[in-house]
């Protein structure tokens, strides 16, 4: 007799990513101090424009003194982040990243990776924050101009006092644009 084994059920991530996937210092990419560091803040939303208080975001980039993908363990962070939104929103604290190499003489605009973690996923969303200031460089980034125009500006981050805001929609007519990798 054949034994036929049954799949897991699908699990989705979350919603208790606080628990065990966090730290304290968690949200400091770049250590309070750093010359150039800024905060990076925002909400993640659901397809009704709810706030998610059980999500999770991190953030990896270069930052100018690295021109290869951080090394993502604890030991060596640079320019990894990672925050909860149990409070409200996420926040995390790390360096303008510099402009990277793109294939053949193209130039990524700074930007930072994202992925967010959240219930109802069953993997993780990843996406990209740009920063305004960039304009000529985002401009012509071929990821940037790979997405409509139209959708182009949901990527963009807006300036504030001490760093800028990002919110993520993962559903809705405001959806943040997502990256298939």
């Amino acid at each position: 007799m054949t034994e036929h084994l049954l799949s897991t059920p699908s699990q989705t991530v979350g919603p208790y990513l606080h628990i065990g996937l966090t730290w304290p210092d968690g949200a400091f990419a770049a250590p309070v101090g750093t010359a150039g560091a800024v905060w990076i803040r925002g909400e993640v939303f659901d397809g009704a424009g709810e706030p998610i208080t059980d999500a999770m975001v991190e953030t990896w980039q270069v930052d100018h003194t690295v021109r290869a993908a951080p090394d993502r363990s604890r030991s060596v962070r640079t320019g990894f982040g990672r925050s909860d939104t149990r409070d409200g929103g996420y926040a995390i604290h790390t360096v303008v990243p510099p402009e990277l190499p793109a294939r053949g003489t193209a130039v990524q605009a700074p930007h930072l990776d994202v992925s967010v973690f959240a219930r109802g996923l069953l993997h993780r969303v990843v996406t990209r924050i740009y920063l305004p200031e960039f304009a000529s460089a985002n401009a012509a980034d071929p990821v940037l101009n790979s997405i409509e125009p139209a959708r182009r500006e949901r990527l963009l981050a807006r300036r504030v006092g001490d760093g800028y805001v990002f919110d993520i929609h993962l559903q809705g007519e405001l959806e943040t644009v997502f990256f298939d990798v």
